[in-house]
């Protein structure tokens, strides 16, 4: 399903849940966004049944009526009554997919529709209920500006192009993708697909694509294969499934305590002659602790892995924004650009 048909398909069902009256389907074609861009009155319709019938097998009821008996045309409306759900007992582990399954519905995009809809309703003069939700929550927001484009791609089976920064070594490269999904793992969103450059397979980091997501060729054109589980490719391209090397850090005397209380004490080592210890710790993705490393700044030096310390090194540079931050940040931002 498009984007913009579920949309109109989430704006259709708060406009008619959010009035007791019945409205009629030219009524709701001024009042819904989506429907105002038909072409013709036919199109409209077409569309307009298709959206209804759409409704009906997702199981949410459709009432048919009329507010007056003189009305000349039926109207529609969902009735709370029938729409809202009754008492459900979950067990953990079902209470966890059904959180999982919703989490790309919880779109910032739908809020400021739904909330324009329910407005252009007060306008019309139709009663809305003031009980029902003026907006859709989103409980899980992605602020990639890559995402959109990447899951419109996806929905049209198009390709794309775009710049992508490289982890080690840092740069930046032209990438050409056959996307298939983008899917979330382990706090962060990746875009699975076929590289035209490398012929095979892979996956790549929202949060590394760089500038704008370029459309490459027709719509139509892409086609993920049925065999492919993309969470799964994520996770082995990720190598979740091999041993993770052990990080070695320097950490200050009487600093570090976070950090010390996962590590194991290797050696006495001094770092500019500041005494300090060089520590062992097991991280199961140590790509995802650069954040939690830089935050003790100059108390703690990344040794190895490189990756991770160029990880941190970034963290730093990024946080020191005017010449008085970064002078008091230098020490730390040096130290962990280089393995001592």
């Amino acid at each position: 399903m498009s984007v913009a048909r579920a949309e109109r398909l989430v704006n259709l069902v708060l406009c008619l849940l959010s009035t007791r009256q019945y409205l009629s389907a030219e009524r709701i074609r001024s009042i819904v966004p989506g429907y105002a861009d038909a072409p013709s009155d036919d199109a409209f319709f077409r569309t307009f049944e298709r959206d209804k019938t759409e409704l009906r097998e997702l199981g949410i009821p459709l009432e048919v009526g009329r507010n007056k008996v003189d009305d000349p045309v039926d109207g529609y409306r969902i009735a709370r009554r029938d729409y809202e759900l009754g008492e459900i007992d979950l067990e953990p582990d079902e209470a966890a997919a059904v959180a999982l399954a919703v989490r790309l519905w919880d779109s910032p995009e739908l809020t400021g529709a739904a909330h324009g809809a329910l407005l252009k309703l007060r306008a019309a003069g139709v009663d809305v209920d003031e009980s029902a939700p003026t907006a859709v929550e989103s409980k899980v927001r992605t602020t990639e500006p890559a995402f959109g484009p990447l899951l419109a791609a996806v929905q049209a089976g198009q390709a794309v192009s775009f710049d992508y920064r490289k982890h080690n070594p840092v740069e930046v490269r032209a990438r050409e993708l056959e996307p298939w999904g983008v899917v979330s793992w382990r706090g962060r969103w990746y875009v699975v697909g076929h590289d035209r450059e490398r012929s095979a397979p892979r996956c790549f980091r929202l949060s590394r694509v760089v500038g704008e997501v370029r459309k490459v060729g027709r719509p139509g054109q892409v086609h993920r294969p049925d065999d492919v589980d993309l969470l799964r490719f994520v996770a082995s391209s990720s190598g979740e499934s091999q041993p993770s090397p052990a990080v070695k850090l320097w950490v200050a005397d009487g600093r570090g305590a976070g950090l010390r209380r996962w590590a194991t004490v290797v050696r006495r080592h001094e770092v500019d002659g500041v005494p300090g210890d060089v520590v062992e710790l097991e991280l199961a993705y140590p790509d995802t602790a650069a954040g939690w490393i830089a935050g003790y700044g100059a108390d703690a030096l990344v040794l190895e892995p490189d990756v991770l310390a160029k990880a941190v090194r970034e963290r730093l540079l990024a946080a020191a924004e005017g010449p008085e931050r970064r002078t008091r940040l230098e020490p730390a931002i040096e130290g962990n650009g280089v393995a001592r």
